[in-house]
């Protein structure tokens, strides 16, 4: 067996043997023996393969996939492509999601030769990883196995801690010959520990996390993203604290649940009077400016339970941080909690009576519809521009969905294979809600060859022929029209269902809101449904409907 081979099993063995079950391959000349060695193992059933021809595309798949098991996931590329994973590298990172980054080199000689393929991969990714290392070359001498082995282990529990887990990456120069010779010989037995044991345990670094004990509150609020929603939810209705959600009520459930609460955080008005002392933000909540202004507020303290690398202190007011939440003594006030819940009943009443009128389709009505159709359990995959929003301030409550959004870094980068990884891993109905801009930057993610798992996914594209966000922003107001157009909100003009066709892709083209409620009934398979919209609408309809809640609630 030549070394390169020998060293690829050992990889792909130890790989299974610490857990790993979803592994994202990349076709390469160099990481043939990795290929080669992850094709057995497939073949053998010891782990799900999936191919992917575009690195981009591939890692965030595997971050998906990662995100939804809570599972390192490797991905596989090879030499002189792995820049293209730095995107996913990045939100993995930020988002504290557990990928194995397996990156095949030319081995030392070849670099700074000339050599095809070549670049500089070594800690390419930076700071935004966990652990890097660079394995030695591969020999035919004894002594090796337990290296690969224990270095793989090291990689393995560096991206699954549980209160600092992330992204790892491995480089792997291999020397030709890069694929099997037909000889099953070894210098030495390259075999793990008896019965699948992975070589290297590692226990819990240091202490068990404390929980958040300096609770002490009557007049507190709960922020929550998409992670620890659950313990929210029990945090909140044994405190009397209200739970509010940059998903808005979708995933939220009890009787703290707040589905208007991005409305009321942005009413003056109403925080002048519901001002909380202090704030428990479970996660890393990025898209409201009123969040932020709420955690920026100095006589706001704040606790954190904390999901990521960094954490949302825009005052660097924070209290306390842990990775768990939930032992302190409850300080309910009923009267606080009463409060909130009466003013998001009349929110709600008169954001859905404003939607009503508003003509079909906006951005609200969509997403709104979107949530209202979700079976049960369904998993809805939000991109990140204006479909977190949409959701947020327009869906009503389905405690019963599972919601993921890539926000670590906040992109649209990647979010179609993000979705397709996230179905696959989920196992049950699933949706994604994207803006066209989003879907475009990632249509590669649709290109999945014959042999590969198609996810169960309903990809809802609203199509408003460019970048709706910025109509929402300051470049969107009326001072700024003359350059609006050209350079923020780029329209495109691509038919995408003749794109979905390029890529075997069923596509649903609808008008009208009754084909709409139509296509999103539940089946199985892989299918765009496309939405038309009018930008240039957008802006005064949100107006519209803050206005009807402002009124609702102060007059």
């Amino acid at each position: 067996m030549n070394p390169s081979t020998a060293q690829a099993e050992v990889i792909v063995d130890e790989l299974v043997r610490n857990g790993v079950r979803q592994v994202v391959l990349s076709p390469g000349s160099r990481n043939a023996p990795l290929s080669y060695a992850l094709h057995r193992a497939a073949h053998a059933a010891r782990l799900r393969l999936h191919v992917r021809i575009d690195e981009r595309s591939a890692g965030f798949l595997a971050l998906g996939l990662a995100a939804r098991t809570q599972l390192p996931v490797a991905v596989v590329c090879t030499s002189g492509t792995a820049t293209n994973l730095h995107p996913a590298v990045s939100e993995a990172y930020h988002s504290g999601v557990p990928l194995i980054v397996l990156t095949a080199d030319r081995p030392p000689e070849l670099r700074a030769a000339g050599a095809n393929q070549t670049i500089d991969q070594h800690r390419l990714f930076g700071a935004e990883v966990r652990m890097f290392d660079e394995l030695a070359v591969a020999e035919s001498r004894p002594g090796q196995n337990a290296y690969w082995r224990s270095q793989v282990c090291r990689a393995w529990h560096a991206a699954a801690d549980g209160t600092r887990g992330g992204p790892v990456h491995l480089n792997i120069p291999f020397r030709e010959p890069l694929v099997p010779d037909g000889d099953d010989q070894w210098c030495e037995p390259l075999t793990g520990r008896p019965g699948d044991a992975r070589w290297t345990e590692v226990s819990q670094r240091g202490c068990a996390p404390s929980e958040l004990s300096q609770v002490h509150a009557r007049r507190g609020l709960v922020l929550v993203t998409d992670w620890g929603v659950e313990s929210a939810n029990e945090w909140g209705d044994r405190h009397g604290w209200p739970v509010l959600s940059e998903s808005g009520g979708v995933g939220l459930a009890g009787s703290a649940a707040i589905s208007t609460g991005m409305w009321l955080l942005n009413l003056p008005e109403f925080m002048r009077e519901h001002r909380p002392e202090q704030v428990l933000c479970v996660g890393r909540p990025t898209v409201f400016r009123q969040v932020q202004r709420l955690l920026a507020d100095t006589d706001v303290e704040v606790l954190l339970a904390h999901g990521g690398v960094d954490w949302a202190a825009p005052a660097h007011n924070l209290r306390e941080v842990a990775a768990t939440f939930g032992a302190a003594p409850g300080y309910a006030d009923p009267d606080w909690l009463t409060a909130w819940q009466h003013a998001d009943q009349k929110a709600s009443e008169a954001l859905h009576a404003a939607l009503d009128l508003e003509r079909w389709p906006s951005g609200a009505a969509v997403a709104r519809e979107v949530v209202d159709m979700l079976p049960e359990h369904a998993l809805l995959v939000l991109g990140s521009s204006n479909p977190s929003r949409d959701v947020a301030l327009a869906a009503r409550q389905r405690p019963d969905v599972v919601v993921h959004r890539n926000r670590g870094v906040a992109g649209i980068d990647g979010t179609v294979s993000t979705a397709i990884g996230a179905a696959v891993a989920h196992g049950r109905p699933a949706y994604a809600l994207l803006g066209d801009l989003t879907f475009l930057h990632d249509s590669n993610g649709l290109m999945l060859g014959p042999y590969e798992q198609r996810p169960d996914l309903t990809i809802v594209v609203l199509n408003d022929d460019g970048g709706g966000i910025f109509a929402l922003l300051e470049q969107g107001s009326p001072e700024h029209r003359e350059a609006f157009e050209r350079v923020f909100a780029t329209p495109h003009g691509t038919d995408i269902g003749k794109l979905c066709a390029a890529h075997g892709v069923e596509h649903v083209l609808v008008r009208e809101r009754a084909e709409f409620t139509a296509a999103l009934q539940w089946r199985p398979g892989l299918r765009v449904v496309e939405v038309p919209a009018d930008r240039t609408k957008l802006r005064a309809v949100h107006q519209r409907l803050l206005t009807a809640v402002r009124s609702a609630l102060v007059g």
